[in-house]
């Protein structure tokens, strides 16, 4: 009987180190995927780069001052097409539009056409625009760190709801700008 005891203690030893070097070698796939989401986190989309690549050269949200711009940050340009347009597929579809043919008369941002004149015919593939559009829809764009005080300053209240698609004069919609100068935020 002593020689079953040594023999089964022996088995029961060796299974327990067994079952431990195999814990040891799992991995925990609860981390894996934290570190799969961080590793997601950090990769920037495909259309964030396209858009920092092709249109932060004009739409640049890190400009010191309004007076500064180009062409009017996403953040104002998001901000009139959703409100012109409540789903994802319209708005992807009218910027992509005005991107590939931007004529005067189809402008929703009236005030920015007149401060910055229409912007140019972009030569890049609709699926490179239609990336960056989904982008901006779907993500919280830059905001220029002066956007908010003069959002306040400028257009607190005065702001129409898209109806008009942005076609009013400044002064019809309150802009009370110096020297009659846009914003180029569509006022």
């Amino acid at each position: 009987m002593n020689k079953k005891v040594i023999l089964l203690v022996s088995i029961v030893a060796l299974f327990m180190s067994c079952n431990q070097a195999k814990k040891e070698g799992f991995i925990d796939l609860t981390e894996v995927n934290n570190d799969l989401a961080l590793l997601t986190i950090q990769q920037p989309s495909e259309g964030y780069t396209l858009m920092i690549n092709n249109c932060y050269v004009c739409h640049n949200p890190n400009t010191e001052s309004h007076d500064d711009l180009l062409a009017p940050p996403f953040k104002g340009v998001k901000m009139h097409y959703t409100r012109q347009y409540d789903n994802k597929k319209d708005f992807v579809n009218a910027m992509v539009n005005w991107v590939q043919n931007p004529e005067e008369d189809k402008a929703l941002m009236f005030g920015a056409v007149k401060r910055f004149k229409v912007m140019p015919k972009l030569p890049l593939p609709t699926d490179d625009l239609v990336k960056i559009a989904e982008y901006i829809y779907d993500n919280d764009v830059d905001e220029p760190k002066w956007m908010e005080e003069h959002m306040k300053e400028k257009h607190e209240g005065k702001m129409g709801n898209g109806k008009g698609k942005g076609k009013m004069k400044n002064e019809k919609k309150g802009c009370n700008h110096e020297n009659g100068k846009s914003c180029g935020n569509g006022c």
